[in-house]
Parts: C-alpha cells; structure tokens; sequence
C-alpha cells in the first residue's frame, strides 16, 4: 500500500512540472502571476431611475394600507433627537476634486465604483525598453505557491502588504500567450491572475515608473486585444 501510494505521488509530482520549476523545457513556456488589486466602492451607487420610481410606488401604495396611529405617539417620535445634542448631519459630495480633475492617479475617485491599479513599465513578454501599461505581476521562479509570487510582486509596487487582502488562494483566470514568429526572442508563458483589494487606507506609495486608478470601463481601454476576455473575467 504505501509503496502504490509513492508510486502515485511521484505521477503527481512529475505532472506538476508549470509549478514546481520554470527551467527550458516543455515548450519553454513560464508562468507569470498578476494581480488584479482594486479598491472597492466607497459610497452606495445611485438607484437607477427604474427601481426608484418602483420604490415610489410601493411607497405610496403602502401608504395606503398603513397603520393609523394615535397623534400623540406621532408627536413623540417627531420630537426624538430634537434636543440640545442634536447633530446636523451633512454628507459628503459624491463628486470629489480628483473626479473635476480627472486626476487617476488618486483613490478618491468614482466613490460608487471599483478602481484597479495599472502601472507603468517594462513587463515580462514585451520587448525591452518598451514600457507598457500592465498589473504588478513576477515571474513565477522558486516560491512556494504561485500567489505567494503574486504577493511578492504587489509587495515590490507597494512595499508592503498591510492594507491588502488577497482573495483566496487560486486565481480568478489565464491568458495564455504562445510562441510566435513576431516574438521569437521571448518564451511562450501563461499568466495567471489573483485578486487583491485595498484595506483601510485611500493613499499608497506606489512604486513605479507612472500608475493609474481605473475603473472597468476605462482599464478595458487599455487593453484592447484582451477586453472581451477582461470584461468576463472582472464583475463590477
């Protein structure tokens, strides 16, 4: 039994060959993992005219069919919080002064939305010297995991990990990238995508040669050959 057992895991182990080393071989294909890093929405998005004329109508309609209670129970309820401790309560504008300046290299815009981080530089599968807007992403060598290596690779942006918080352990999804005549001079390789998101801050030291806060809809602009795939894989 234990040596069936070995025997089995020693199958394991040799098809693991992507995982457990990166060496030439098997089509010299490496493995890339990227982190799709985004901070969530901050304020509640606004009701679509649809549901907010439903919810006028159920409103009204209740209104209709409502309990009718004593007016000294109304005068009470209408006096609560009217006393020397009450607070006015202003609440903040929905349209900052990064969205007038459209400044996206600021967390304090498009409040209602999910933002993702793009940087600015030289990535693996493009040619030297050729910067491109890309996530922060490593290539897989010797860590323990592949999202341990996508921990490394958001830590080397931003320096350290206190305010992330990665989702799960596998990745969301791949791209796979073959060998082709264009690039000779490149490996074929496959990137895998993890998912990370903000904590308790709205301003990090990002590390890098430019950056930017994007939502959906402006992070498919910059990727144009891979929206389709993009807009599948990001729910937002």
């Amino acid at each position: 039994m234990q040596r069936s057992c070995r025997s089995l895991s020693r199958v394991l182990v040799s098809n693991r060959g992507f995982c457990s080393s990166t060496t030439k071989g098997a089509g010299n294909e490496k493995i890339v993992a990227s982190v799709l890093f985004e901070r969530l929405p901050v304020v509640i998005p606004k009701i679509d005219p649809v549901v907010y004329a439903f919810q006028e109508y159920s409103f009204r309609w209740r209104q209709q069919f409502r309990r009718a209670y004593p007016e000294e129970f109304l005068k009470k309820s209408d006096a609560r919080g009217k006393g020397e401790y009450q607070i006015d309560f202003v609440p903040a504008p929905r349209i900052t002064e990064a969205d007038k300046t459209n400044d996206k290299r600021s967390l304090q815009r498009a409040l209602d939305r999910r933002l993702y981080l793009l940087l600015y530089g030289d990535t693996y599968g493009t040619p030297k010297g050729q910067p491109v807007w890309h996530f922060p992403e490593k290539v897989y060598k010797s860590e323990e995991t592949l999202r341990k290596c996508a921990e490394s690779a958001l830590e080397s942006v931003l320096g350290d990990l206190t305010h992330t918080y990665f989702v799960g352990n596998a990745p969301m999804g791949h791209i796979a990238k073959p060998l082709t005549d264009k690039h000779k001079d490149t490996d074929a390789f496959k990137r895998f995508f993890f998912k990370s998101q903000v904590i308790a801050t709205n301003k990090f030291n990002i590390k890098c040669k430019d950056f930017v806060w994007v939502t959906k809809d402006e992070l498919l602009e910059y990727f144009p050959d891979h929206s389709e795939y993009l807009t599948k894989m990001i729910i937002s």
